[in-house]
């Protein structure tokens, strides 16, 4: 299996060329996948797209990534391009998809990542303090596994009865790793007893040492490595962060599920949707429209939201450059992936016997839609 770490360094974060962007908003209106179809979409509002989202689809198995980035799209991109070829590779190796599995993919796609920040650091001292959310499906032999660091999160619709009409009801199957939630506060506050600023109140929130919101993640190497905090070349660029052991983690959160008849969708997305959505709300949106474009409907659902909240249209959120545009919502990708066939037919399997992914482009201003699809050529 070929390595992207040994490419140069903008080819590990992703960097691409390709033609202008519209309003911010992409979107894969249906594809297929082995068992049904799913639909992505994603809205951009940093001057940097910091998400990222992929979709591989084969006959035996599918996998999703969302991957919320912060302090820079780097980790994101990196994640993106590292983490898919390394669960492939595990599961390969141990005969199978298992938490196990997902772990050790989780591990390797940290410590590649912490290689790069060593080596990167005398000329992009920054990116220390780079890091992403990471959320992941995976559905293989009818079981699903959700993994999770950070505060993306996964909802299934799930309808109350095995009758195609029946209503939906919304299911999270993450977990928020935000210490916004007082659990999660505890936690984090539990495992630093000696730290009575390892969580602060500040600028209307909770942060970890006052500066992030989230307690797990891919990166954010100077939260978890104290003897960055005490390099020459990263003091000279970045305050340094007092702190005796690691404050975040990059250890998931994994649930694993047998898919059963009344399980109708999922829905995967950055926490920029949940800011604008509930649960409910978005489960709602989906059951009661076409499948065609309904990753765009519900991005579009959350403008219109963020929009309604500064008294503005949708059409004047819209027409704010990227960059500002952060200042009234954030990057938004989202997943939805519909569940038809339990148990597939060797009929059904014939007809997606090929293999085939979809990701999102690195930057929506700046990269043409053809460029977005493209194969996984690490997995063969």
């Amino acid at each position: 299996m070929l390595r992207s770490c040994y490419r140069p360094l903008e080819r590990c974060f992703g960097l691409r060329c390709g033609g202008g962007g519209g309003d911010g908003l992409w979107h894969m209106d249906l594809k297929p996948h082995a068992s049904g179809d799913y639909s992505i979409a994603v809205v951009q509002a940093n001057s940097n797209l910091e998400d990222q989202g992929q979709v591989f689809t084969s006959p035996s198995a599918t996998y999703v990534g969302v991957y919320d980035g912060h302090g820079g799209p780097e980790a994101s991109r990196f994640v993106n391009n590292h983490l898919f070829p390394y669960l492939h590779k595990f599961a390969t190796e141990q005969g199978g998809l298992s938490p196990d599995v997902i772990k050790k993919a989780f591990s390797a796609t940290e410590d590649e990542f912490l290689r790069l920040v060593k080596r990167s650091l005398p000329v992009m001292p920054q990116i220390a303090s780079v890091g992403s959310c990471c959320l992941v499906g995976a559905i293989s032999d009818d079981v699903l596994y959700v993994a999770n660091l950070g505060d993306s999160r996964a909802v299934l619709g799930r309808r109350v009865s095995e009758s195609k009409r029946s209503a939906v009801v919304a299911e999270r199957l993450s977990t928020d790793h935000n210490v916004g939630d007082e659990q999660v506060r505890k936690e984090v506050e539990a495992l630093h007893p000696d730290d009575a600023h390892v969580v602060v109140y500040t600028r209307g929130v909770w942060r970890i040492k006052g500066i992030i919101q989230v307690s797990r993640s891919i990166g954010d190497v100077y939260l978890k490595k104290p003897e960055f905090n005490r390099d020459p070349i990263y003091q000279q660029f970045l305050n340094p962060v007092p702190m005796k052991r690691p404050v975040m983690t990059a250890e998931p959160s994994i649930i694993t599920r047998n898919l059963k008849p009344q399980d109708s969708f999922l829905i995967f997305a950055s926490d920029g949707l949940w800011e604008q959505l509930s649960d409910e709300a978005a489960v709602e949106i989906v059951f009661k429209n076409p499948r065609a474009g309904i990753a765009k409907r519900l991005v579009r659902a959350a403008l219109h939201e963020a929009a309604k909240k500064r008294e503005m249209r949708y059409d004047d959120i819209k027409k704010i450059e990227k960059g500002v545009r952060r200042h009234f919502h954030d990057d938004i990708t989202v997943i939805v992936v519909y569940l038809d066939h339990h148990k597939s037919s060797s009929k059904h399997k014939i007809k997606h016997s090929t293999l085939g992914s979809t990701r999102a482009p690195v930057d929506i201003f700046s990269v043409s839609a053809d460029d977005a699809e493209q194969g996984l050529h690490h997995i063969v």
